[in-house]
């Protein structure tokens, strides 16, 4: 079920956005379409050829957006660069869209540039890595401190905050604070943020809600980097490997619910 619409992609990495649109579907949306520049748009069609793109007029990036009102939930940043006009076209995006979003890597980097946090619609989802934490809400002096700010902040924000790590936690608006069971320093690879933000993004598409969605994908993320792991060995395993064994993750979490 659901149209998920991932935003991203820019000249060399244009693999970012291949991976979540990939996952996005792999989760169950029913239909992904990528939004992506020119450059990147032959190669994410001949690599996820069941997703649809539509492209931006900019050729290496993106600097303006096309129609996505046909969209369920819309993840913003993967692969996406920093580049002054797709710092605007993404800022006035943010600040004017309902849909659902998820928003990862350089959308949030473009809002930490800003230091306007009140530019995040209430309900959002984000996902940062303990580095792009700092830069939106300032460097913390511990890992208490992290969770002090992150969970003040989805408060204050009213949106729902991932801090990917070793241990990954995730702050709702409500004030609460869980922390993930599953993954292993094998997901510590390029692309497994993308992942994430993809099976996020499919998730809120097909009708869960964001706390659902939050809560769920880190775990099947986790779990999926488990199984890929003990096929592989942590040492080897890719951001692709996590894809391919969501399916097995699935399979896991119904045959343990059912017991």
């Amino acid at each position: 079920y659901g149209h998920s619409v991932i935003i991203g992609g820019s000249k060399g990495k244009a693999g970012a956005c291949i991976l979540a649109t990939h996952t996005a579907l792999k989760i169950g949306s029913g239909l992904v379409t990528s939004v992506v520049p020119e450059c990147c748009n032959n190669i994410l069609q001949i690599t996820v050829s069941e997703a649809m793109t539509k492209t931006s007029i900019g050729n290496d990036y993106i600097s303006d957006l096309p129609d996505v009102s046909f969209a369920n939930a819309i993840c913003i940043g993967s692969g996406l660069g920093v580049m002054p006009e797709t710092q605007t076209t993404i800022l006035d995006f943010i600040s004017d869209t309902k849909i659902p979003l998820v928003l990862d890597a350089d959308a949030l980097n473009i809002i930490a540039k800003t230091h306007n946090l009140k530019l995040i619609p209430k309900n959002s989802i984000i996902t940062p890595h303990p580095k792009e934490f700092d830069r939106l809400f300032g460097e913390s002096e511990n890992f208490v401190q992290r969770l002090e700010r992150q969970l003040f902040y989805a408060r204050h924000l009213g949106i729902f905050i991932i801090l990917k790590g070793h241990r990954t936690s995730i702050a709702t608006p409500e004030g609460e604070l869980f922390f993930n069971s599953t993954g292993n320093p094998g997901m510590a690879t390029a692309g497994s943020g993308d992942v994430l933000a993809g099976m996020i993004t499919g998730m809120l598409a097909q009708g869960y809600s964001a706390k659902e969605s939050a809560i769920n994908s880190v775990f099947i993320h986790g779990l999926a980097g488990d199984k890929a792991a003990e096929k592989l060995t942590e040492h080897c395993v890719i951001a692709r490997d996590i894809i391919e064994c969501i399916p097995e993750a699935l399979k896991y979490i119904l045959i343990t619910r059912d017991l």
